[in-house]
């Protein structure tokens, strides 16, 4: 099992480096972090563009590690379960936290669905990876990349994101595959269905 660093280092290599794309509402980001994330954890700073694009690799690694795993309780999740919830907790915030508790609401298990991993969730957590040990990764990972194409759904504008321009899958989509395995993959012919009905 690889390292929370080692876990981290791989997200801010996914994330790249500075944009400022105005089709995402996260405004200027450097490493994945947010002009808006650093204004929360700066509070008592005037934060601009220009610190963004300031920071560093280590800084944004630090950032993920502190702010990203160990807040909000990943660690006492099951520990197969820790890539693809940090991961997606840096991509979607409390967002990732709920999408495994509607996983393990479907599966049975009475939870609240309030994007907090608290008692309830760990313990929960725990039984449903003993329930499908060998699944439950995956099943986060589809129900992942299903929330990514419900957004899509919603909103044209971020549908750049789950589908490149020649119609193939796009950065979301790719990145919620790198944590399923390759037999739930959806082939391309799959994805262009899943996609059809957008303009």
């Amino acid at each position: 099992m690889k390292t929370v660093r080692q876990l981290a280092e791989e997200i801010v290599a996914r994330e790249g480096g500075f944009v400022n794309d105005p089709a995402d509402p996260g405004g200027a980001t450097n490493y994945g972090v947010t002009i808006h994330t650093l204004r929360r954890l700066r509070p008592n700073q005037r934060i601009t563009e220009d610190d963004v694009r300031a920071l560093t690799r280590e800084e944004a690694i630090e950032i993920y590690i502190e702010h990203y795993f160990n807040v909000p309780r990943i660690a006492e999740l099951p520990e197969p379960l820790w890539p693809t919830v940090f991961d997606m907790y840096v991509n979607a915030g409390a967002n990732a936290v709920r999408i495994l508790q509607r996983l393990m609401v479907e599966m049975g298990l009475e939870i609240a669905v309030d994007g907090v991993i608290g008692p309830q969730t760990i313990g929960a957590a725990h039984r449903a990876y003993e329930m499908a040990p060998g699944h439950l990764v995956d099943a986060y990972g589809i129900a992942r990349r299903d929330y990514y194409y419900r957004i899509a759904d919603r909103r044209p504008a971020s549908r750049r994101f789950a589908r490149r321009r020649d119609g193939g899958k796009g950065g979301w989509i790719t990145r919620a595959e790198e944590f399923i395995s390759a037999r739930f993959h959806l082939s391309d012919a799959e994805h262009r269905a899943r996609t059809r009905a957008w303009t």
